[in-house]
């Protein structure tokens, strides 16, 4: 692919909207562009790390990325986390010669057809947010121009996971913090109208309504909701406290 593929493949990632899609789409259609772009790439693999700092290919193209990934991540070496670890463009052109280095990842390369690898870092604001992985079948496939491209497109996709990963945490946050909210006003109105008709104290109501709860095996929410959605006579029949 030319210079000119991957500045339109970087154009496409910079035109990418957080809020498009969840972010496992997100890196789905990075990975999809990613190939696109690079002629000799037969497979790529996205490595994510979790909260505990353990690596994991989390998108790919082809199945044989997350298994040779593996060999990796079970040996804890291998282009990938040296890319991670360094946070420099890693360029394997022949597998056959870190046989020695990384025996176990280029055992299952080797094994399944694939001869060289481009592993490139995703930074974003210096914080590493994962490492690209492209394979290759036949050996010296990549070259350092490939390298040089693939790093500018990697930029702008670590830019594009970055800001999307916190976006969509910060919104399942808000959607649960809401919840909680909506959730807390139900139980509030129900323990008013409990209050009301049975002439008890807002620590009895609660406790009527958690006792409820436990006897009907229901959330205390759905309890609450259907002492205020249902009939006097099923508010004045909630159990003494």
């Amino acid at each position: 692919m030319t210079t000119d593929g991957f500045n339109d493949a970087v154009a496409a990632v910079t035109r990418f909207l957080v809020a498009d899609a969840p972010l496992g789409d997100t890196l789905a259609r990075i990975a999809r562009l990613a190939t696109d772009a690079v002629g000799p790439a037969v497979a790529l693999g996205l490595t994510l790390y979790d909260d505990r700092g353990q690596p994991s290919t989390q998108v790919f193209t082809d199945d044989v990325s997350p298994l040779v990934d593996q060999g990796q991540y079970d040996d804890g070496e291998g282009p990938s986390l040296l890319a991670h670890r360094t946070g420099e463009v890693v360029l394997v052109p022949d597998l056959t010669s870190v046989t020695d280095r990384w025996p176990s990842f280029a055992r299952l390369a080797l094994d399944n057809g694939l001869s060289s690898t481009l592993s490139v870092p995703l930074v974003a604001n210096q914080v590493k947010v994962g490492v690209m992985t492209m394979y290759a079948s036949r050996g010296r496939s990549f070259t350092e121009q490939d390298a040089q491209d693939v790093s500018r497109f990697a930029v702008q996709a670590a830019i594009v996971l970055a800001n999307t990963r916190s976006y969509w945490t910060t919104h399942d946050l808000t959607v649960g913090l809401q919840a909680a909210l909506d959730s807390r006003a139900m139980i509030d109105m129900a323990k008013g109208k409990l209050m009301a008709l049975n002439d008890i104290s807002p620590d009895e109501a609660f406790a009527l309504l958690v006792r409820a709860s436990q006897r009907e095996n229901i959330k205390v929410r759905d309890i609450a909701r259907r002492i205020v959605e249902g009939s006097r006579d099923e508010a004045e029949g909630a159990p003494a406290p």
